[in-house]
């Protein structure tokens, strides 16, 4: 089976830029199955690269998502999508 796709615009979300996942975390709180993880991620090759402002939530573990679409409800940024699964023959999981 595969797995449920999530997307994270990080122009929205994190990267220094747009909302601070840190500040915000919404999606964390309301994902029941705990899909998401907030990591600190290397920055930009000019940037120190370990910037400690640098943070993202990561959909680490998509296979445990319901589509229950809480996460992109939530969140005021509007960078998260949820799409259904695609199998090899093109059609959508249900």
């Amino acid at each position: 089976m595969r797995r449920t796709r999530i997307r994270i615009d990080y122009k929205l979300c994190g990267d220094g830029v747009g909302i601070d996942p840190r500040e915000c975390g919404l999606c964390l709180r309301v994902c029941q199955p705990a899909v998401f993880l907030l990591h600190q991620t290397q920055g930009a090759k000019e940037d120190d690269p370990y910037d400690p402002q640098i943070w993202r939530v990561t959909p680490l573990w998509p296979s445990l998502c319901t589509r229950c679409g809480e996460c992109e409800a939530v969140c005021p940024a509007g960078a998260i999508k949820v799409s259904p699964p695609v199998r090899p023959d093109g059609s959508v999981t249900k």
